[in-house]
């Protein structure tokens, strides 16, 4: 027997749905669900904490049709339930195509053609996946950017010849929208019809409770890999311990630093103070984040950060580098504090008017649901795509609507 292209995940039923005068078709694909250093995928007991999961829960949840596609490298170590479609589909040579970076699943085209999706949004207009798309999707496609910069891989050559060649050829006419003012920067360099909405990662508020009564102590909650300076969060927490000693710093993630990190901590003679917890599941994780004064950030290498997203969405500000995408809007709203060589005295402000911080950070909530994310898009498709619904009228702008 011929071996299928995909499978899909088991199915429920989506029950007390909102009716919707415009039902749309909307496939997310979106083939790598979470972050894998390495390409040796380490599968995660469930996809439902990710955010591109809470993304297609928002689309499903005002009533439109949504299959999310991924590769299958990513599928969980148990089977699930979901209220929406979710295929998983082969990923052909990973030795050359690393899945934690550039998978190539070249079922996707076939499959987006044959389903006569009304709106097809992919992931990064450097991927194989999505020039599949671009083929078969034409008028039904938008292209959700991340990257701000041009990929490391083999000195960053393959990320170069293909925004410069490949995506000024094949991907001028497709809308293209940035998930950060950082990305639409960069990808303006390359495709010429960028709109002018920004989409960022957003959160379920339904799974993350705010909470304006903090306690005494910050969190980490991250990989313990050296790109995180973990190390420098460490010290920064022992120099202002020395005057607050009764505040502690929770460290939640596992990573190959693991060892050398509570070394650190054992000489600093702060066993008492920082404490380690692992990887935990993600419920006990959101107490515990909503509970704490500040999450703290020291990345020296990242993009949009879901763990910041999330931090904020309960009312715990952020303390970090300018690294991540989303420091300019911490910054711009006094979300937290955003300073590449943060140290003590930040976290001394942190805590003093802390309940300034946290206040500013359920205003800002609102902005971060997941539902207004998925209205955005669907907004964004009628006014610039042939689907159902569709504006005829003002088209978003980009640099070819403007007549750049």
């Amino acid at each position: 027997m011929a071996r299928k292209p995909f499978s899909c995940g088991n199915r429920i039923p989506a029950t007390g749905r909102p009716s919707i005068v415009r039902r749309m078709k909307i496939l997310v694909a979106n083939a790598i669900p979470y972050t894998s250093e390495t390409p040796h995928i380490r599968r995660a007991p469930s996809i439902k904490d990710t955010m591109i999961y809470d993304l297609c829960l928002a689309f499903a949840d005002a009533g439109h049709d949504v299959t999310l596609f991924l590769c299958d490298l990513f599928r969980p170590l148990a089977p699930e339930t979901h209220p929406f479609r979710v295929v998983w589909a082969p990923c052909r040579w990973p030795g050359l195509f690393k899945p934690n970076v550039l998978p190539w699943c070249p079922s996707i085209g076939p499959f987006a053609e044959r389903e006569r999706f009304d709106l097809v949004i992919a992931s990064e207009v450097f991927q194989l996946n999505s020039l599949a798309l671009v083929r078969r999707c034409r008028g039904k496609l938008l292209v959700w950017q991340e990257l701000a910069k041009h990929n490391r891989l083999f000195h960053e050559i393959p990320s170069r010849i293909w925004y410069g060649v490949i995506a000024r050829t094949f991907f001028s006419r497709v809308p293209v929208v940035a998930r950060s003012a950082q990305a639409r920067s960069f990808i303006s360099r390359y495709c010429k019809n960028v709109l002018d909405t920004v989409i960022d990662h957003g959160v379920n508020l339904a799974k993350f409770e705010a909470c304006g009564g903090k306690e005494r102590y910050f969190i980490v909650c991250s990989q313990l890999i050296a790109r995180k300076r973990i190390d420098r969060i460490i010290e920064k927490f022992h120099a202002f311990s020395q005057r607050h000693p009764d505040w502690e710093l929770r460290i939640f993630g596992e990573g190959d630093r693991e060892a050398e990190l509570r070394a650190q901590v054992s000489a600093l003679g702060e066993e008492g103070r920082i404490k380690f917890f692992g990887k935990v599941g993600h419920r006990v994780l959101k107490e515990q984040l909503a509970k704490a004064s500040a999450m703290l950030v020291y990345t020296e290498r990242d993009l949009n950060m879901v763990s910041i997203v999330e931090s904020i969405a309960c009312g715990t500000p952020v303390v970090t580098t300018g690294v991540p995408y989303t420091a300019a809007y911490i910054r711009a709203n006094a979300l937290g504090i955003v300073d590449d060589s943060w140290d003590e005295n930040d976290l001394e402000e942190i805590a003093a008017r802390n309940s300034v911080y946290v206040a500013n950070c359920l205003a800002y909530r609102p902005t971060l649901s997941t539902a207004r994310k998925a209205e955005t898009f669907v907004d964004l498709a009628r006014k610039n795509l042939d689907c159902p619904g569709k504006d005829n009228g003002f088209q978003e702008g980009s640099r070819d609507s403007r007549g750049q």
